[in-house]
């Protein structure tokens, strides 16, 4: 782990230089939204660490209350969320066993998958941006109301994969990771693809937290280069984001969140129907 932990650390130094460098290069950025966006990113990165997942509750709030341009969400999310992220990996997969060799083959060929799809939809135009959120939102609340039915087949014991196992989950965090840049949270498709593959869940988390650790960043960067982004936004989800993860993982073993998570679900619905609606305007 200690392996993990160290790249994790020089990638989010390297990614707040770059972060820094772009934001003192930029001209006209108006800070007067900051404390909504930091708010925002408190709220979001707090449940995050609950296993509701940030980037589509996110989406849901920024397209509601036209706070960030439909274009510009994707890359929003991935800047905004990697640092709060590197450091939910740091704190949560500390203690957790499990095989290396998978914990390296399936981070990195997600991470693969969000570094080739981010380039693309950087670039993308707006409508097909809006119609992509669309339809990952919708996937995202499908996969969270099937974990929250507990529809989800009973896990193994397995900490590790071999053979087509470790094969299937190499392709199947590729796809995963692909889907990120988008705004796909990767929490319950990943669960549902360690449950499938008889993998402890608890085994699972490193692989989880670890894959998000690294592809945010990468994919950010990308983000960063095509000027993809809302600045202002991305800003305050990084400085309110970190607070509400340290937070989070103090009050984890007190708080329960069944009940908010389906409310969740309700808006993340509602706010794929009004995405698709704007695309199929244009």
């Amino acid at each position: 782990m200690l392996f993990i932990f160290s790249l994790l650390f020089l990638l989010g130094v390297y990614f707040i230089y770059i972060f820094y460098r772009d934001l003192t290069k930029a001209e006209n950025i108006i800070y007067t939204k900051l404390p909504v966006y930091i708010l925002i990113g408190f709220i979001t990165n707090f449940l995050d660490v609950f296993g509701i997942g940030s980037y589509a509750l996110t989406t849901a709030i920024y397209k509601n209350f036209k706070l960030v341009r439909d274009r510009f969400i994707p890359g929003t999310l991935n800047v905004g969320d990697s640092i709060p992220v590197i450091l939910e990996a740091l704190i949560f997969t500390s203690f957790i066993r499990v095989d290396f060799l998978t914990l390296i083959a399936m981070i990195s060929s997600a991470v693969l998958g969000a570094y080739l799809s981010s380039r693309i939809i950087s670039k993308m135009p707006e409508r097909y941006v809006q119609f992509g959120i669309s339809v990952s939102l919708f996937l995202v609340g499908v996969m969270m109301s099937i974990s929250q039915m507990g529809f989800l087949p009973k896990s193994g014991e397995a900490i590790g994969l071999h053979g087509v196992k470790l094969i299937i989950g190499i392709i199947g965090n590729f796809v995963l990771g692909s889907f990120m840049p988008l705004g796909v949270g990767l929490f319950a498709p990943n669960m549902a693809l360690i449950y499938f593959l008889g993998m402890s869940p608890l085994a699972g988390f490193p692989i989880m937290m670890g894959s998000c650790a690294f592809i945010q960043p990468v994919a950010g960067l990308n983000f960063i280069k095509a000027k993809s982004y809302d600045r202002n936004a991305s800003l305050g989800l990084m400085l309110g984001g970190v607070p509400g993860v340290l937070l989070a993982a103090y009050l984890l073993r007190f708080l329960s969140v069944f009940y908010l998570i389906w409310i969740v679900i309700a808006v993340i619905f509602y706010t794929s129907y009004i995405m698709a609606k704007s695309a199929f305007k244009k």
